[in-house]
């Protein structure tokens, strides 16, 4: 903070140490460079990290729970935690760009798919979080998530990429000390410029949805995955929204169930293509037999402790004409979220015992 009753010498110092922060937070951050500091806000899961320490490797990648590249990523991220934690490997999950009061109950639904640590940002002095800040928002003028780090034992950054790119060999090679951090330099700004195809192409996609210019939104999308054909469960959801922006139900119909087959377990994307059927006002068509053996599959996948799930299934047996069914599912809902939830699935419990289908905020 400025304080401009000390005397000018004092100004001037105060000014010169502001423009050598803003400085060093500006700076191109890169492969080879020295980590920034880690300062995160609040832990929401595992033992706290305040520092780097030298002979371990760390993993930070940088995320959000209403990202669904995001989510579609964890699971493996988990995977290479799991696989790596005992010969030091440490995996950091940062998030960004949420109300805090959303990661926990993310975490906890996620379950033993997001075992690692996460923690939220540091908003003290900054609105838009220090790790961010100092981190995330260096490296690229896109500020595309979700987006990792490796750190190596010198404390050094020797990887940068979607975390899709992580694999055993290269956490091998870091953790044995044999990964050429000047080969991958190279490689990475080659890398890069396809983040940035790739950045741009989902830019087109979402624009388009947001536009509600469904044909152009379907070409974009094709464009986008024959580019990147390895991101096609990313976009499962996306494809599924535009073909029901397009009105080509059945198509919809055929494409959310077999999606939601190959993958019975994935309780998010059961959840996900089901409420995408009960929950826009507009929709012309629904098939509600179809969403709901898809939130049925999602509750069960969840063990039925998901609130967000029941609550889906409450909402498509209340469409269906279940109604006590409904009540009683979105009691569960009530009973399975966390605390700073609770009021939410209480207003739709409302709702249904009182004959009404809740409002979508």
């Amino acid at each position: 903070m400025n304080n401009l009753s000390f005397t000018n010498a004092l100004a001037a110092l105060a000014g010169a140490a502001m423009a050598v922060a803003t400085q060093t937070a500006n700076a191109k951050l890169t492969i080879g460079d020295p980590a920034p500091k880690l300062q995160t806000g609040k832990w929401i899961q595992g033992d706290p990290v305040k520092k780097f320490d030298a002979g371990r490797v760390y993993i930070v990648e940088f995320w959000a729970t209403w990202c669904g590249p995001c989510v579609a990523s964890i699971p493996h991220l988990n995977d290479l935690a799991q696989k790596f934690k005992d010969k030091g490997l440490i995996v950091i999950g940062q998030d960004v760009w949420d109300t805090d009061d959303a990661v926990p109950a993310f975490v906890k639904k996620m379950g033993d798919k997001m075992t690692y640590r996460v923690a939220l940002d540091d908003k003290r002095q900054d609105a838009e979080g220090f790790m961010a800040a100092h981190w995330w928002k260096r490296h690229t003028d896109n500020h595309g998530i979700p987006n990792a780090f490796i750190i190596n034992k010198e404390g050094r950054i020797a990887w940068i990429g979607h975390p899709i790119g992580l694999n055993e060999k290269l956490i091998e090679e870091v953790l044995a000390d044999k990964f050429d951090i000047a080969k991958f330099a190279a490689e990475y700004e080659k890398q890069q410029l396809e983040n940035q195809k790739l950045l741009d192409a989902q830019k087109k996609v979402f624009s388009a949805i947001d536009g509600k210019k469904w044909s152009e939104a379907s070409s974009a999308l094709d464009e986008l995955l024959a580019m990147f054909p390895q991101f096609q469960a990313s976009f499962t959801t996306t494809r599924f929204e535009i073909l029901l922006g397009q009105r080509k139900f059945a198509e919809a119909w055929n494409f959310a169930e077999t999606n939601a087959n190959a993958h019975p377990k994935n309780a998010w994307l059961q959840n996900a293509l089901a409420w995408d059927i009960v929950a826009p006002e507009t929709l012309e068509q629904r098939n509600l037999d179809l969403a709901g053996k898809l939130a049925e599959r999602a509750n069960q996948a969840a063990g039925g402790k998901d609130a967000n799930i029941l609550d889906t299934l409450a909402r498509v047996q209340f469409m269906s004409g279940r109604k006590k069914e409904a009540v009683a599912t979105e009691q569960k809902a009530v009973d399975a979220a966390p605390d700073e939830q609770k009021n939410s699935f209480r207003k739709s419990l409302t709702s249904y015992q009182q004959d009404k289908l809740p409002e979508i905020k």
